[in-house]
């Protein structure tokens, strides 16, 4: 951990909703004017998108579970080495995963090289003079036998819903979005499931705060859901790991946030409308105090 080159990390699988935390915290960056470099968790996949097929081929003829959850996959190393050397430095290594055709186009623009979705860019040396590190991904806070990233990390926020909803939420996406059948979709949850409860579940037992998306209709069984819950059909339980962290006055923020209630001293529930303005009210106090203790250093 680091008071001059502060790490933030939030974590959580596709589609819990990191990306709404993404939005509040790069909210909280614009208003207060911090200059932060975004870290993707998928940049620090093992594999391009076709030596993983190649790979995920010759795994199912072994006989043998692989999945981007899991250690085989990833680059752990290099992550950890990354959040270690930013929170000494300032610096480190990072790249893109290119997703689309779109962010191709983009970061071949950028770099002046061709490039393709599926591809990393280049590793390229962080911009001196950031303020803050911001990782949003998979596995911001695994540890192994030979890694721990929570050592290096000086917020933890992890991202969950509650593993039915998650399920919905895959389901729906990847029929819709990338044309699978449900029989595949249930498939590829079988195969990733030994590395989700061994690099993902554990993690949410180190975060700092935890936001888990609980529905409040039935999702009993996942694979007939017609559609995904909506977030306004949902509650978000907030767990803090200490109830005073950062001096979290639970009082003031049940009175800023309608139909909010305690559930434990270290508990808070709001409406599944009010996600993202929680994260803001909750987060915008902490990450200036990890800016004042930076600017004290």
């Amino acid at each position: 951990m680091s008071k001059k080159h502060p790490v933030v990390v939030v974590t959580g699988s596709s589609g819990a909703g990191t990306s709404t935390v993404k939005k509040a915290l790069e909210s909280i960056f614009h208003r207060q004017k911090i200059n932060s470099v975004v870290i993707e968790g998928d940049s620090f996949h093992r594999y391009d998108r076709a030596q993983m097929q190649l790979q995920m081929e010759q795994a199912n003829r072994d006989g043998v579970s692989l999945s981007h959850f899991g250690e085989q996959a990833n680059q752990f190393e290099k992550l950890e080495q990354l959040f270690r050397t930013y929170g000494e430095t300032g610096g480190g290594q990072r790249r893109f995963y290119l997703h689309d055709a779109e962010e191709a186009r983009a970061h071949g623009a950028r770099l002046g090289v061709d490039c393709s979705a599926g591809d990393f860019t280049p590793w390229e040396t962080i911009e001196p003079g950031t303020d803050l590190l911001f990782y949003e991904g998979l596995h911001g806070l695994v540890k192994t036998g030979t890694v721990d990233m929570t050592r290096y990390v000086d917020l933890k926020v992890g991202v969950v819903p509650v593993v039915n909803l998650e399920w919905i939420q895959k389901i729906h996406r990847d029929s819709a979005e990338r044309g699978y059948s449900q029989d595949e979709v249930v498939d590829s949850i079988l195969r990733r499931m030994p590395d989700y409860v061994k690099y993902i579940t554990p993690q949410f037992s180190e975060t700092d705060i935890n936001f888990q998306r609980v529905a409040t209709v039935d999702t009993s069984n996942p694979f007939i859901a017609r559609d995904i819950p909506t977030l306004d059909e949902s509650f978000v339980v907030i767990r803090f790991r200490k109830p005073d962290i950062r001096n979290t006055d639970f009082t003031n923020l049940l009175s800023m946030i309608s139909g909010s209630f305690m559930s434990r001293r270290n508990t808070i529930v709001v409406p599944g409308g009010k996600m993202g303005m929680a994260m803001e009210i909750i987060l915008t106090p902490i990450i200036g105090d990890l800016l004042r203790r930076r600017n004290e250093t």
